[in-house]
């Protein structure tokens, strides 16, 4: 199945015209006498999911949640072959579902799985569609999970970048196409009406010729191009829901029914341009709301893409051959040529230049040391070089951010909750306003019905939430757009709300303050021969002050015969080079930063190393507390040497010797006298911090665990972009809250103009989806740039 064909089944719609009394698993139409399923694979799924005890997914299933129809066919493809082993026995495999259109879906599917014994985690995303299951023991158990989501009524493929990008056009697709038919219907309806608003001179005949126009032009618009609309209500009012959906599906609706009678009865105006216009502006705000809230994901999706294609792999005896990246498997050993993408991750004996703006958004290219690690999505700027790959392409650094994008896609903020209870409150306070408008003016006034509706129409419309339900997504979806571009990926759906009212920061100092690669301190003068001896010493060794010697001498060659001693040091014969304590010296402050040279007969060498604070660090710390922010170092380091580093950045309080728990102990102590710490930290020792803290953030170069806990990932390197973070996380919520501000005041002024009659339904569409735009283009400021 290709990723095209398999994107177009998630538009498959359930027939039309069905009632209340639908299929007790799908909800799709009964023919009388048929029974309680619409066929045989619908009866299965649902005995299947009462045998598993999931009756509740059928009262968790959301209001907008689209038809669950069963499946025909098995799946068309062995998953066993999509399966890969991971550490410790476990496999994983990654599907792509079709149907999963609401949380009650996701739940089912992921209690379903969960029931097998051997399944040891199984997400499913919402947003991506995508399925994750890790299970310990045989790959062929894949096969009975695919079968298993099938018999629940889902379709299921194997993911992909393609997959993904396929369903979005076609998502894209189908609201394209309704604008497009609404676009069309109202522009043509309303040269039909214009002609009879202003024609007061017009004989009847002339003017029912040009009603009949109107609804022959406007009926199949209505009909086709509120599709995306009138579905979502329908399954709103089958499970005794509402949303906004619902309140727009009425005003079109009775719209149209009020415009369909005046043109049977010969009236002097319809509303058809009303109705054929409201749908249009929709249509326009959903599309451009969808394409805003896909623009992050989209960028990593992007991202994901830069894997696709095809690698050079060479093999034991030097020849080499063209496979799928996603067949290459860690210990391979790649060509990669000049100008060409790395594909995957890995670690080279030779310097190389590479390009790294597709993932961090660096100007220029980086030279890279030897041994250092080579991200995936970079390119090759030099001479071609040989790649040993250090991650297969699922267990990367691009698949990792694809993967801490899906996290935040799962969660809601706030603010965002906020918004929406408010709008689902809206719904029915909305139907009772518009049902006491056409009463107080048919019964109240005395006119009749038909004219009665047309305030009542104009209520229903111009009080419709779309301003409010978008006004805080669409700050957001900008600002995390704005920050990515900037090199900042805003990991969670919370992180700018939490972000914009920290108020103190906690940092740590490795990795974080500094570059965490210690370097040798030229502050007295070092024998040549004895510095290259123990240089060449050290090439023996991974140890990072070994390390730090060997990049000294780069000229050094290694000894043979050198014997490392964990947790000591290096021993060639009766020369030594280690710890004061492994070469017979006394202990001195600042040992862990020292290394000391001893040899028969000649007076030790000592090698004292410093981890170099990074450039920016001090202008970071000056912006924090220029933005209000109290700033405190945490970290495990000695005394003297988290001091030293606390006196050149400015920070005001430190602490040294922190074990892990001692950090996050210190967190929860601030937290409990009410202040709001940013945690930022790179290391597995970080992990516990970062995710007690009210908002953290971690470093490109942090460790996996330690981005996972994060709620900001700084794509760049280094921490210089996390004021500036700050300060559009701020500038995002006072946006935010201008939105909401703006929907409510909307809402206060337009209400009593069209219960008194002075809102027409089409100017009740036009001000609505006015206040829509409105919003959104207010939100847009939160992309600008501007420094803090």
């Amino acid at each position: 199945m290709t990723a095209e064909a398999f994107a177009g089944q998630r538009f498959q719609k359930a027939p039309v015209g069905h009632s209340l009394a639908g299929c007790r698993h799908c909800g799709a139409a009964l023919i009388p006498g048929q029974g309680d399923f619409c066929c045989d694979g619908c009866a299965g799924a649902h005995a299947l999911v009462q045998g598993l005890g999931l009756d509740a997914f059928y009262l968790r299933r959301d209001a907008s949640a689209a038809s669950l129809k069963a499946p025909d066919a098995a799946p068309t493809f062995d998953a066993a072959s999509l399966a890969t082993e991971t550490a410790g026995g476990l496999h994983r495999l990654e599907l792509m579902i079709c149907g999963l259109s609401c949380g009650a879906c996701v739940w089912l599917v992921e209690q379903a799985l969960a029931t097998e014994p051997d399944v040891m985690r199984a997400r499913a995303n919402l947003s991506t569609r995508r399925l994750s299951i890790t299970w310990r023991g045989e790959a062929n158990r894949a096969r009975d999970f695919a079968a298993l989501i099938v018999r629940l009524g889902f379709r299921v493929a194997p993911w992909s970048p393609a997959c993904l990008r396929a369903t979005e056009d076609a998502e894209g697709q189908a609201l394209l196409r309704a604008l497009g038919i609404a676009a069309f219907g109202s522009m043509n309806v309303m040269l039909v009406s214009v002609a009879v608003w202003v024609g007061g001179d017009m004989g009847e005949q002339t003017r029912a010729l040009m009603h009949w126009l109107a609804a022959l032009i406007a009926l199949p618009t209505v009909l086709v191009a509120g599709m995306p609309f009138y579905r979502s209500a329908w399954h709103a009012a089958r499970t005794g829901r509402t949303n906004m959906d619902l309140a727009v599906s009425l005003g079109v609706i009775a719209t149209t029914a009020m415009s369909l009678s005046e043109v049977l009865r010969n009236g002097p105006y319809t509303w058809f341009d009303g109705a054929t216009s409201l749908l249009a502006l929709l249509l326009a705000g959903r599309l451009l709301d969808r394409r805003m809230r896909r623009k992050a994901g989209q960028a990593v999706a992007e991202l994901l893409a830069l894997q696709d294609g095809t690698v050079t792999v060479q093999d034991d005896g030097g020849r080499a051959r063209e496979v799928q990246a996603e067949q290459v498997r860690a210990g391979d050993l790649v060509c990669v040529a000049a100008g060409e993408r790395l594909r995957l991750d890995g670690v080279s004996e030779v310097d190389v230049v590479l390009d790294m703006s597709p993932t961090t958004g660096e100007s220029v290219p980086r030279r890279l040391a030897a041994g250092q690690a080579l991200p995936a999505g970079a390119i090759n700027m030099g001479a071609a070089f040989l790649m040993r790959v250090s991650a297969a392409l699922r267990e990367g650094s691009l698949a990792a951010l694809g993967r801490l994008l899906e996290r935040a896609e799962q969660g809601r903020g706030r603010f965002v909750s906020i918004a929406d209870r408010a709008a689902r409150i809206y719904v029915p306070t909305v139907h009772v306003i518009a049902a006491m408008t056409f009463l107080g003016w048919w019964l109240g006034v005395g006119i009749d019905w038909q004219a009665a509706l047309v305030p009542a129409v104009a209520a229903l419309i111009v009080t419709c939430p779309c301003g409010l339900a978008i006004a805080v997504p669409a700050v957001q979806v900008a600002a995390a757009g704005a920050l990515f571009r900037r090199g900042i990926l805003v990991a969670s759906p919370t992180a700018l709300e939490r972000l914009a009212t920290a108020d103190y920061a906690l940092l740590d100092k490795t990795g974080t303050l500094t570059t965490g690669q210690p370097e040798l301190l030229l502050d007295h003068p070092h024998d040549p021969a004895t510095l290259r001896l123990a240089a060449s010493m050290a090439r023996a060794s991974r140890h990072p002050l070994a390390l730090a010697l060997a990049r000294i001498c780069p000229d050094a060659p290694a000894l043979p015969g050198v014997a490392e001693i964990s947790g000591n040091g290096l021993r060639l014969g009766e020369v030594r080079l280690g710890s004061a304590a492994f070469c017979g010296l006394p202990e001195a402050p600042g040992a862990e930063m020292t290394m000391f040279l001893s040899r028969p007969g000649q007076e030790p060498a000592r090698f004292r190393f410093r981890d170099q604070l990074r450039p920016e660090s001090s202008q970071v710390v000056a912006s924090m507390h220029d933005l209000g922010l109290a700033t405190e170092i945490l970290s495990g380091d000695a005394p003297e040497v988290v001091q030293a580093a606390a006196e050149q950045t400015g920070v005001g309080h430190w602490q040294a010797r922190m074990a892990p728990t001692a950090k996050a102990s210190r967190v929860e102590a601030l937290r409990a006298t009410g202040l709001r710490p940013l945690m930022v930290g790179d290391g597995i020792n970080d992990a516990g911090a970062l995710s007690l803290a009210h908002v953290s953030a971690s470093p490109a170069n942090a460790a996996g665990v330690a981005q996972a806990a994060s709620d900001i990932v700084l794509l760049g390197g280094g921490l210089v972009a996390l004021p500036f973070a700050i300060h559009v996380a701020r500038r995002a919520q006072s946006l935010a809250r201008q939105n909401i501000a703006f929907s409510l005041t909307y809402n206060v002024v337009a209400v009593p103009a069209a219960v008194l009659g002075y809102v027409t339904p089409l100017v009740a569409a036009v001000v609505m989806a006015s206040s829509s735009i409105i919003v959104i283009l207010n939100a847009l400021r939160a992309g600008s740039d501007p420094q803090p």
